[in-house]
């Protein structure tokens, strides 16, 4: 079977520090994969406030998420804090991807946890319907 394979940019818009907290944790006493989809989600959350938007208020339209992709690197464990960066590409007139890098510190270097991609289609709620990028997004996007 063919695995997954996530190419990442060479360079990241914007990073934060996510803390592991103790209900990230399975009965395998180590980060689930669904917190690290959780995770995801809380950096394009930080990144979107980052530019001015919200996932429902992006100059206009929404956002839907409509696929996402993750290799898994290696484990966390509580009380580890995750750097987690962010980089948009692959623009469309509807959509665009945005690239994941999740890492935790480890001594004075970094490991990496996990990268991932989501699939982000602009979303007019209120028609019903996919919706054109904004052009003033766009230009935020790709700066």
């Amino acid at each position: 079977m063919a695995r997954i394979k996530v190419e990442l940019p060479q360079h990241f818009a914007f990073s934060t520090t996510i803390p592991v907290r103790i209900t990230d944790l399975n009965y395998g006493n180590h980060v689930g994969n669904d917190t690290i989809l959780s995770m995801i989600h809380e950096v394009r959350v930080q990144y979107l406030k980052y530019l001015g938007y919200g996932e429902l208020t992006l100059a206009g339209v929404g956002v839907i998420m409509s696929d996402v992709a993750i290799e898994f690197k290696s484990e966390l464990f509580y009380g580890d804090e995750v750097i987690a960066s962010i980089a948009a590409g692959d623009l469309t007139k509807v959509s665009f991807d945005l690239y994941y890098k999740l890492e935790k510190r480890s001594g004075d270097s970094t490991q990496l946890v996990a990268v991932a991609k989501t699939g982000m289609v602009c979303y007019d709620y209120a028609k019903k319907k996919v919706a054109a990028i904004p052009l003033e997004v766009v230009d935020k996007l790709k700066g």
